[in-house]
């Protein structure tokens, strides 16, 4: 009904603004039809400047014709109206709303210097020449008025000359702003004056009014002509927030499922061209519309690769699919925490050094490997509070990421204690797999304490706790009562330090940590085989003695030679346990085999 009422009022004002500027004096002699309007004109004027209405009455001259309905015609009523006016020799003014209609309806009615000197087509081509292919904003206007005009204003090359001219002018006013950045400092050097982000990009707004089809024609030229991908990246989350913040009904949802798909395929390659707020935002549309799947993929795959700054609000996402009894799409989230952990595809060498002197440019470092195991920890802790939730996908999540991520499991141990507090009914074996998960050894003491007194765990995994606070302890009192010269080397509190660490290194750092330990070690040996040499040697000279003779010049040499081996011996014993100690270590032994059995 609002089209139709548009209609009519533009027929009606069409009509009176006609008898207005018409020859009053003279009675018409055709009458033109144009979408539903009717202008009553004289054939001279017409069929002086158009070609196309001189061939109409050049084709009916014996039946004298006397009207002509022009089907099709670009721009309506509303344009034929401008055209007939420059036939009449009325004077109105080109500007850029209307630059683009005089081009379609003069090319139509081929009104054009074949016909006539200096024709409304010629009149049209130079404003768009000479004015509007200089003025960028004055391009978006234009491109605006052609949305009604295709596919003729495809034809005429006006939609393409605009798009070029926008994307150069972007391009231009950018490098000069960078030009006009530079200023010289006291050294004499040229350095860059740092401004706000994205300024003189004034554009960005204009843009947004478009329809989506020229709007990606625009993107896609800017991007060739090399303007920022920031820039490009703000146009997108601007058109995007005018776009699909409307109200959504049957119709524009159809609508916003094009932005959608649309936009996600101009997003620059860049890492962070885009707040990854607003990437979550494109995928909880994506998600919700039904979009196509390559765009969702590609969007987890953008995700995945930058997760290490977002937010546990990005990562609840709603589940938006009928039939899911999940409250949060946990599918979805975990195919962006693959895609971060596959980042590191490359297979170590481990005979090849060098691939661990220097970070691969597409492996997640170390700091980022903490922050995405804290936040998935934490996304574990929330969605744990669904009691639709199925273990198989709880512990997907949770697995995703390498073993070396986690430096201390406090937070998965967290987020597995809320899952069975939710998930009461849980099975015995169920519950052992889902514990098998933690490293209790990388608990915290709080948290080694809250694990030893928690009736949800299974016994082994409580026993396995007693057994690492047991070292604990027992390594708190060696450290206590260990001379700082001469520190024992124990097998077992080896395995709890070091073997703490380097699991919770990465492959590269692990390596490196065992080199610099085989070092050591090798020093250590090299020193006890000196000390070995010199026994032999005093051993040597014993038996060298013994054999001249019993004198008592040999029993002071022979008590001289047992005081050096009761000096090493002393030194090697130094370390030697107390009862109260060996009655401990045979304590952690029977625990150890306790574990031993039970696994």
């Amino acid at each position: 009904m609002d089209k139709q009422q548009q209609q009519l009022s533009l027929v009606k004002s069409s009509r009176q603004s006609c008898n207005e500027w018409i020859f009053r004096d003279v009675p018409s002699d055709i009458t033109i039809e144009v979408n539903g309007g009717t202008f009553a004109l004289h054939k001279f004027p017409l069929v002086s400047r158009s070609g196309r209405i001189r061939k109409l009455v050049a084709e009916h001259r014996d039946s004298d014709i006397s009207r002509v309905e022009l089907m099709n015609l670009p721009g309506g009523a509303e344009s034929f109206e401008l055209a007939a006016k420059f036939c009449y020799g009325i004077n109105f003014e080109i500007t850029s709303l209307n630059v683009a209609q005089l081009c379609c309806v003069s090319d139509n009615l081929e009104m054009t210097e074949e016909f006539s000197k200096d024709n409304l087509h010629l009149h049209a081509e130079q404003y768009l020449e000479s004015i509007v292919y200089k003025n960028l904003e004055m391009c978006v206007e234009v491109l605006q008025q052609c949305e009604n005009l295709l596919p003729h204003a495809n034809e005429l090359n006006i939609v393409s000359r605009c798009i070029d001219a926008v994307a150069s002018k972007a391009c231009a006013e950018q490098i000069a702003l960078s030009f006009s950045r530079l200023e010289y400092s006291s050294s004499g050097r040229l350095h860059t004056i740092r401004q706000a982000k994205c300024e003189g990009d004034w554009w960005i707004e204009d843009l947004s009014v478009i329809r989506i089809d020229l709007y990606q024609r625009v993107i896609t030229a800017m991007k060739c002509r090399g303007v920022r991908p920031e820039s490009i990246g703000a146009s997108l989350v601007n058109y995007a927030q005018k776009v699909l913040t409307k109200k959504v009904d049957l119709v524009s949802t159809g609508h916003q499922k094009l932005v959608v798909e649309t936009i996600i395929s101009l997003l620059p390659v860049e890492r962070l061209a885009v707040p990854i707020s607003f990437l979550f935002e494109l995928l909880r549309n994506a998600v919700m519309l039904d979009c196509a799947i390559a765009g969702r993929l590609d969007l987890e795959r953008r995700i995945g690769s930058q997760l290490d700054i977002a937010t546990l609000d990005d990562l609840l996402i709603p589940s938006f699919r009928h039939g899911c009894e999940t409250l949060f799409d946990v599918d979805t989230v975990y195919r962006i925490v693959v895609n971060f952990s596959q980042q590191d595809d490359d297979e170590y060498d481990m005979d090849d050094v060098s691939i661990f002197e220097s970070d691969s440019p597409h492996s997640p470092s170390q700091s980022a490997l903490l922050k995405v195991s804290k936040l998935v920890d934490d996304y574990l802790a929330e969605i744990a509070l669904d009691v639709n939730l199925k273990l198989s996908k709880f512990m997907a999540i949770a697995e995703a990421l390498p073993a070396h991520s986690r430096t201390i499991h406090d937070g998965l141990y967290r987020a597995i204690d809320i899952y069975l507090k939710t998930h009461k009914g849980i099975l015995d074996a169920d519950k052992k797999k889902l514990c098998k998960l933690i490293d209790f050894q990388k608990l915290s003491q709080e948290a080694g304490a809250h694990a030893a007194l928690n009736e949800r765990l299974p016994l082994q995994s409580v026993v396995q706790v007693l057994y690492f606070e047991q070292l604990r302890l027992r390594n708190a009192f060696c450290c206590s009562h260990t001379d700082g010269n001469h520190k024992p080397v124990h097998h077992q509190s080896w395995q709890t330090s070091s073997g703490g660490l380097s699991a919770a290194m990465s492959p590269r750092d692990n390596y490196a940590s065992l080199r610099r330990e085989n070092r050591e070690l090798k020093l250590e040996l090299a020193r006890l085989r000196m000390r070995l040499n010199d026994l032999e040697k005093e051993h040597v000279c014993m038996k060298r003695d013994m054999a001249k003779s019993h004198s008592h010049k040999f029993m002071s040499s022979f008590s001289k030679k047992i005081a050096k081996l009761r000096f090493f011996r002393h030194s090697s014993s130094r370390g030697s346990s107390s009862p109260s100690r060996q009655s401990y270590r045979a304590d952690s032994k029977v625990i150890e085999r306790t574990c031993a059995s039970i696994e």
